[in-house]
Parts: structure tokens; sequence; C-alpha cells
């Protein structure tokens, strides 16, 4: 599954394979218990987070990994150094095992974006 066409984040959820829901249901309630003022919408396909209509995260289900979009180039600056050793594109963090899934840093991400806005890439 890689674009959804799901009308809501809940119909996204119920799409993604089973081995991986929970984790994807436990980056949702992240989201949203960090992203205070943020619009929950679908983009793209995936579940996103949107401030004053800018998506700043989102989340994905892919073939062969879960993938966690950190829209802010500000705040990926700030944690360089703890994202160093992850499985990291421009502005994505790839999980290939659910279980590896760093929900600290997830959490210390989104706290970050959701202290102000910033530049999205």
């Amino acid at each position: 599954m890689v674009r959804s066409e799901a009308k809501d984040v809940a119909g996204y959820l119920a799409e993604v394979p089973e081995e991986r829901r929970d984790a994807l249901t436990r980056l949702r309630e992240l989201c949203r218990a960090e992203l205070a003022g943020f619009d929950e919408v679908m983009a793209y396909g995936m579940p996103a987070y949107e401030r004053d209509g800018t998506a700043e995260i989102a989340f994905a289900s892919q073939k062969q990994y879960i993938s966690f979009y950190l829209m802010r180039s500000d705040v990926r600056e700030a944690f360089a150094e703890r994202l160093a050793g992850q499985d990291m594109g421009k502005g994505c963090l790839r999980f290939r095992k659910t279980e590896a899934i760093d929900y600290d840093l997830v959490r210390d991400l989104l706290r970050a974006t959701a202290a102000g806005p910033g530049d999205v890439c």
C-alpha cells in the first residue's frame, strides 16, 4: 500500500496490513496528542497534519517500511545528531520493522514541530 484512496485516517488505518496497524495507530495517537492546533487530513494518500493549510508531518505504510515524514527542515537540523543513526531520506524516517520505531524520538520531533512554525521543504 503506497497511496490510499481512504477519505479519512480511520479508513486509512482499516486498509493497512494487520501487522502494521498497531504501530500506525500509535503514530496517529502521538500526532494527535502532540500536535495541538493541527488539522488531521488525508494528503497524497496518507495521513498528514497541517498547520494553517500546510502539512508539516505525515506517515504512511509503504511496501517495505513505515514512513514518518518530517517536512520541517529546521526541526531536522535541530535533531541532526539523533537522526544520524536512523534510516532517513531527505525528509522521511523509514522503519523497516515496527519494533524498530523509536516512539520517544518521534514524540520529541512532534513536540519540536508543534512549538512553532518553520520552513517546510
